[in-house]
């Protein structure tokens, strides 16, 4: 078992790992096994219901049986993903209040799991100005932080853009990571927001060292720690977030194999957020088609 491990690894210095969001249904270890039938290297689950403000933490049996099936599928690291729900950035008092107290308590399950970190989107300015709403999203992620204390990270994820919408461009993420400065604050990628956002035109190799040479520049990769690796159904510009099977949208294949040249990348985990073939989220054909692009 030792030297398949040590196979596995050696392989992996070739690329990233590459996993995906999958259920939990039926208890937060079963997420392991449904990683293993994909072929998903590490993975992204919701800790709770994602259609509720309301957060269920896992007993300390559960948190116990979720760690040791993870050892043991060798699936790691996890993240949870937190419910669309939340806006961090509203000018409604209570939509804010039950945002921040969703996000802490995923961030809870994180902890209690010994989950990477908790991805979630940063919310809009609606109700607000971003002028206002990037002061309260800094002021509130530095409030959990303090209240949870721990490893597990708050991971920003890029937006696509539109509207009042935060955190679509560079510039606005590194202010929120300078007004908390807290290195458990890290960011998730996502391929199809940037897109989306109009941050970069085509995943061709200049294009690409572009992005990255911005975002090392205001954000500094070693912050990100995730790509969401998601190919775009909408298209460049376009500001709505719809994400399609890899190569079968407008990003492409040829898009996510030139990607997937961009070592600068390679110490990020590569997560899918996909349909998949059968429209019931990431499966093996997605996982096989991105590994497919480092060969």
């Amino acid at each position: 078992m030792e030297f398949v491990i040590w196979i596995l690894d050696f392989l992996l210095m070739s690329r990233p790992k590459i996993g995906a969001h999958v259920s939990a249904a039926g208890g937060l270890s079963t997420a392991f096994g449904r990683a293993k039938e994909i072929g998903a290297e590490c993975i992204q689950i919701f800790g709770s219901t994602p259609r509720s403000w309301s957060v269920k933490l896992p007993s300390a049996e559960e948190a116990r049986r979720f760690k040791e099936t993870g050892k043991k599928a060798h699936i790691d690291p996890v993240y949870l993903h937190a419910p669309y729900l939340i806006n961090l950035g509203s000018g409604e008092k209570r939509l804010f209040g039950a945002s921040q107290a969703s996000l802490k308590g995923h961030l809870k399950i994180a902890e209690m799991l010994g989950a990477k970190g908790v991805i979630f989107h940063v919310g809009s300015a609606k109700g607000s100005t971003k002028e206002k709403a990037i002061p309260q999203i800094a002021s509130s992620l530095k409030t959990i932080l303090k209240e949870i204390p721990g490893k597990s990270f708050l991971i920003l994820e890029n937006a696509a853009g539109g509207g009042d919408k935060i955190g679509a461009m560079s510039g606005e993420v590194a202010d929120i990571l300078k007004r908390v400065g807290s290195s458990r604050v890290k960011v998730c990628l996502d391929t199809a927001h940037a897109f989306e956002a109009g941050i970069i035109s085509a995943y061709a190799s200049s294009e690409i060292s572009k992005l990255c040479e911005e975002w090392d520049k205001t954000v500094g990769l070693e912050r990100i720690v995730a790509l969401h690796a998601n190919d775009s159904k909408t298209a460049y510009n376009s500001h709505n977030d719809r994400h399609e099977n890899i190569g079968e949208g407008c990003i492409g294949l040829a898009g996510f194999k030139a990607l997937a040249k961009e070592q600068r990348l390679w110490n990020k985990d590569w997560i899918l957020e996909v349909p998949g073939v059968n429209h019931e989220g990431p499966n093996k054909e997605n996982v096989d088609r991105l590994k497919s692009c480092f060969s």
